[in-house]
């Protein structure tokens, strides 16, 4: 009997071996990041690690110990012999997949595959294949051939062959255990007696987010992450709804309203320029690389920059309602996808086409990435032109068109368009995989390079974009709003999602409908992407009530912060500082400065967590008036 038991403990072992494997490849593929740990610190990783290591093995042995206790209690019944290898090969592809295309979103993302990735992939499978070709696939494969050879190795050595039990037990005697095993195994999946069921929580142990997430098993947090779809629970309530109502009024509500008054007219033509992945890093007046983006700052010199600006998330699907619908990121969810949701949110474009603006979008892209088009065909977009509208033969990024194409069809399409307008430009060329019709200034040596180039390519873009613009009749009476979709590890790969720098992105006001005195001054109030509405309509005398979750910039007592969201964690920066907070191990994971005091580190995260609340408690409710 005890032979016979043996195949269980042995098939089981090789689940959490094999997980364990993985593991070593995530820290050995982002070994940088635990620069400054301690071995015994990342041993950890695997002990707690086991805990959601043998919950997805439970998992993955159901099949296989309800096969082979059937087969145990019915001796008659005939299994295929090679079911078991099957089985196993292909959950250990799959496995080593998810791994692998982990590394990649790791780093470009800072948090571990979820369910929306996997969604890209199956929706726009061209475009994630673009995100993710900036990878070293030499490397990839390496790791790829050497995880398969482990899962080989592992299962030759430790899994019986096929199901070869003795059947001197007894018939009740085999089926008590048969319990026994079933009820260790579903024990198992639940991960423990404990109230709470496995979660996350569970496994995290340390104040270093590298840590935690490698102690995360892949597998288990991507299924869970697919259940969590469906839940309408809100996962963020830290305060009652008065309360919650009341901090983040008080947030937005100036108890004076002195706004600067920086336009020439009441009714400008509005070009907003939304720059993919324009981070800080990029721009010199910002504190970025000096001569990455020597274009932007010819235009920052006659315009009006905003130099405390962070974006909202780190992608550019929440970017846009961001800065179009001045609705905050919503973590692991993304409302753009959502139409029942999408479709009630404000936006700059809804107001405007109220009040007699003509509104046009140009994306050298396919507008059907993320569901980009039914978000802005739903909100009175009344021109889209994306890749659909392009010749063929200007299809030549991986993308779709380069930014240089995309700019001269906006510029003539604008010859002939009525005033007022409201026309917005997405960029793409500053995307991975970082690619130009020509060799870039930087080269492309290596991804940062590419990035460079890319950046100064897309800059040189927007300057001759305007240049040209000054020519036409419409400029003297025309706004430029350029502002980034979200920030970047790129060029200097020293900030990590949870800091508040990875965010910091530029805000550029320009153009002739800008008072002359206006020119060339900076503004350092804390915002973010959110506040461009409330700001924009205040110029233009238009109500900005709609917008719950957006500030005046140009009100000089407007609260000056920046609340932003990565995949699983928030927080929010001041002039005062900053402080990060993840929610699962429920605690600060970042504060800047370090001596930050007591008081202003707790105020910080109270108005945090406020804001993570309220936000997926309106995207939730559907409710964002």
């Amino acid at each position: 009997m005890l032979k016979s038991l043996a195949f269980f403990l042995r098939y089981y072992l090789f689940w959490v071996l094999f997980f364990a494997a993985n593991r070593v490849a995530f820290e050995l593929w982002n070994r940088t990041k635990f620069d400054g740990i301690s071995s015994s610190e990342i041993l950890k990783t695997f002990l707690y690690g086991l805990h959601m290591d043998t919950s997805m093995a439970s998992y993955f042995c159901v099949i296989p110990f309800l096969t082979a206790i059937c087969k145990w209690l019915v001796p008659k019944i005939g299994f295929p012999n090679k079911f078991l290898s099957v089985y196993t090969a292909v959950l250990s592809f799959i496995t080593i997949l998810i791994t692998i295309v982990d590394f990649n979103i790791y780093t470009e993302w800072g948090s571990k595959i979820s369910a929306k990735v996997i969604d890209l992939a199956i929706e726009s499978p061209k475009e994630a294949l673009a995100s993710s070709s900036s990878s070293p696939l030499s490397f990839i494969l390496f790791y790829f051939l050497i995880l398969l050879g482990v899962a080989y190795i592992l299962y030759r050595y430790i899994v019986p062959t096929g199901f070869r039990f003795k059947n001197k037990t007894g018939t009740v005697s085999k089926a008590l255990i048969s319990l026994l095993i079933l009820g260790f195994t579903f024990l198992g999946i639940r991960g423990g007696w404990k109230i709470a069921p496995m979660n996350p929580s569970q496994v995290y142990f340390s104040d270093k987010p590298i840590l935690n997430h490698s102690a995360l098993n892949t597998n288990w947090l991507l299924m869970s992450n697919y259940v969590k779809k469906a839940d309408t629970k809100n996962p963020f309530l830290y305060f009652s709804q008065e309360k919650a109502d009341s901090l983040v009024k008080n947030l937005y509500t100036p108890t004076v309203d002195t706004t600067l008054r920086i336009l020439n007219t009441d009714r400008p033509n509005i070009v907003l320029v939304i720059i993919e992945s324009f981070t800080a890093n990029l721009v010199k007046e910002l504190g970025g690389e000096a001569q990455v983006t020597p274009q932007f700052s010819d235009l920052i010199k006659e315009g009006l920059l905003f130099d405390r600006i962070y974006s909202s998330s780190d992608r550019t699907d929440k970017g846009i309602i961001a800065i179009l619908s001045a609705f905050p990121s919503q973590g692991p969810r993304s409302i753009i996808k959502e139409n029942d949701k999408q479709e009630k949110l404000p936006s700059i474009s809804k107001e405007l086409a109220k009040n007699g603006y003509h509104t046009s979008f140009f994306y050298g892209g396919y507008s059907e990435f993320s569901n980009f088009k039914s978000y802005l065909l739903s909100h009175q977009f009344n021109t889209l032109i994306d890749a659909n509208s392009f010749n063929s033969e200007d299809l030549t990024s991986k993308w779709g068109a380069y930014d240089e194409i995309t700019v001269q069809k906006q510029l003539s399409f604008l010859k002939n368009e009525k005033q007022p307008f409201f026309s917005t430009l997405l960029t793409l060329s500053n995307h991975e995989p970082f690619a130009l019709p020509s060799r870039g200034k930087f080269g492309d040596s290596n991804v940062a390079d590419k990035f460079r180039s890319t950046a100064y390519y897309t800059a040189d873009q927007l300057k001759n974009f305007v240049q040209t613009a000054k020519r036409e009749n419409w400029y003297n009476n025309t706004i430029f709003i350029f502002v980034a979709d979200h920030g970047h590890r790129l060029p200097k790969e020293n900030n990590e999602i949870f800091q508040p720098e990875r965010y910091h992105i530029p805000l550029l006001i320009y153009g002739g409908g800008l008072k002359t005195e206006f020119k060339g001054r900076k503004i350092s109030l804390y915002g973010n992407q959110t506040d461009i509405a409330a700001t924009l309509l205040k110029q233009l005398n238009l109500s900005h009530a709609n917008f719950k979750y957006s500030n005046n910039l140009l009100n000089p007592i407007s609260n000056g912060f920046s609340f932003y969201v990565w995949q699983n964690g928030f927080g929010l920066t001041t002039k005062d500082g900053a402080v990060s907070f993840d929610p699962i191990a429920n605690r600060i994971i970042y504060t800047e400065p370090k001596d930050l005091s007591k008081n202003k580190k707790e105020q910080q995260l109270q108005n945090a967590k406020v804001l993570m609340q309220s936000v997926y408690q309106d995207y939730l409710n559907a409710k964002f008036y």
